[in-house]
């Protein structure tokens, strides 16, 4: 796959830099590297070494796929090996309460100023103390059907067996499959009421029971289920979605008309960090107008950069799968940090899995 292909160039690319360059003075005023955790096929492979070259720091990626993937190696005890670790909002609020993430001094990030008023001061995060934001997106339904507007698609594609017209994955998110359950019950997607919640899961299960069910995937692998045909529908972002497009355009994406919910991905500081002013170097780097262009553009996710707008071209920024429309907006929310209710959710998804 093209990506791929380019992540394998730029590991050569990196390796040669390292024979190459292992002189340079930035080699000799910073520590060799830092270690960024992040979400598979989620940086341009030309900014791996582009971040070298401008900062004389080593980028290593440490990748993973769904939020309680990552939450688990932050657990674990070799913890102390990531530097910047790229949290969804809805994580944000246990990381902080676990101890896993620090204060951000943003005195050494210059270019916060480039960041969107919308995207400061956010709930999850109100002091703006431990986030910066990298791209903001939305979670979808990409499927493979001409017969089904994508302003009238529904929920129902999945979850009622009358409608359903192919094979189909669902979301490895426990948080984020759930939120759509109640969604397509006609429930609040951040509801803690049990009765809800247990309608959700009767939800979920009845999809699992169809032969037609693929399984729980991850955004990325969802994605390319339906653009080989494995697949007819799968749930994933919408930075996916547009990838799958672009490579097939009879594929469609769509925000269901039950509802869905935006996100933000954001930088922050692990806890047990070894290199903090690679992890500053790497932060600024991302929020330069420039750079955070590039960043969209190529992972497809819509911008909280204000200045990286006004380099991007009009028709990556009306592009309504990578950023939506007003009435696709109006029908979304943000799912909130459940305090101690986010255990009826653990419970409930671990009800769905085993079941």
């Amino acid at each position: 796959m093209k990506r791929t292909s380019a992540y394998i160039i730029a590991g050569v690319l990196l390796f040669a830099l390292s024979v190459f360059c292992g002189c340079d003075k930035h080699e000799l005023q910073h520590p060799k590297s830092i270690t960024v955790m992040i979400y598979s096929e989620y940086i341009d492979p030309e900014m791996i070494t582009d971040f070298q070259m401008k900062t004389g720091y080593k980028l290593q990626l440490e990748l993973y796929e769904a939020q309680e993937d990552m939450l688990a190696k932050l657990q674990a005890k070799d913890s102390n090996k990531y530097d910047v670790i790229i949290a969804s909002d809805v994580v944000i609020q246990q990381m902080i309460q676990q101890g896993l993430i620090a204060p951000i001094d943003t005195n050494k990030i210059p270019n916060r100023e480039n960041i969107a008023d919308q995207f400061k001061s956010p709930s999850y995060d109100p002091t703006n103390t431990y986030t910066l934001p990298y791209l903001w997106g939305t979670t979808g339904i990409l499927y493979r059907d001409s017969t089904i507007d994508a302003n009238h698609a529904s929920y129902s594609m999945l979850f009622d067996t009358k409608k359903t017209k192919g094979s189909f994955s669902l979301l490895e998110e426990s948080r984020s499959m759930l939120s759509m359950a109640l969604l397509a019950k006609g429930f609040s997607a951040n509801s803690t009421k049990p009765s809800e919640i247990n309608e959700a899961v009767e939800l979920i299960l009845k999809a699992k029971k169809d032969l037609r069910f693929l399984g729980f995937d991850g955004s990325v692998s969802g994605k390319d289920k339906v653009l080989s045909g494995m697949a007819w529908a799968a749930i994933v972002f919408n930075g996916e979605a547009m990838a799958a497009i672009d490579e097939d355009p009879t594929l469609q994406f769509a925000i269901p008309k039950e509802g869905s919910f935006m996100w933000v991905d954001a930088m922050t500081l692990s806890s047990k960090a070894q290199n903090v002013e690679g992890a500053y170097a790497f932060m600024n780097y991302i929020l330069d107008a420039k750079n955070g262009a590039q960043l969209a553009k190529f992972i497809n996710y819509a911008t909280p950069n204000k200045a990286s707008l006004k380099v991007m071209d009009n028709d990556f920024k009306n592009n309504r799968v990578i950023n939506p429309t007003k009435e696709e907006i109006d029908r979304m929310v943000f799912l909130r940090d459940l305090g101690d209710a986010s255990q009826i959710f653990d419970t409930a998804w671990a009800l769905i899995k085993t079941k």
